[in-house]
């Protein structure tokens, strides 16, 4: 299972009213260091399948659910629990803090 590709309009259905937590990855195109952290998404998301559900969103084509998460820089993730914010990083992380952070998390 790859990552879910969620929108503005699908944020709520897709991640404020998930069962089990959601970790969000604020992305975009031209960003590195977010493309840098792109396969461990898709790995955590494979690998940790059940416990958790990734989803990415595209800052520059959905913007009111960055900003309205005061989302500055990017890569941010972020992790929801039952709608809320349960924790957030800013930047990339290497491959194992990701999976230590979010095992943490959840």
């Amino acid at each position: 299972m790859a990552t879910t590709k969620v929108s503005d309009d699908t944020f709520e259905s897709s991640v404020l009213k998930a069962t089990g937590p959601v970790l969000v990855d604020f992305w975009a195109e031209w960003c590195g260091p977010c493309k840098a952290i792109g396969p461990f998404l898709e790995d955590l998301s494979t690998e940790m399948q059940g416990r958790v559900t990734v989803a990415k969103i595209n800052i520059d084509e959905n913007p009111a659910t960055p900003r309205k998460y005061g989302v500055r820089g990017i890569p941010t993730l972020i992790v929801f629990k039952d709608g809320q914010v349960a924790a957030q990083k800013i930047g990339a992380l290497p491959k194992q803090k990701l999976y230590e952070w979010v095992e943490s998390v959840i």
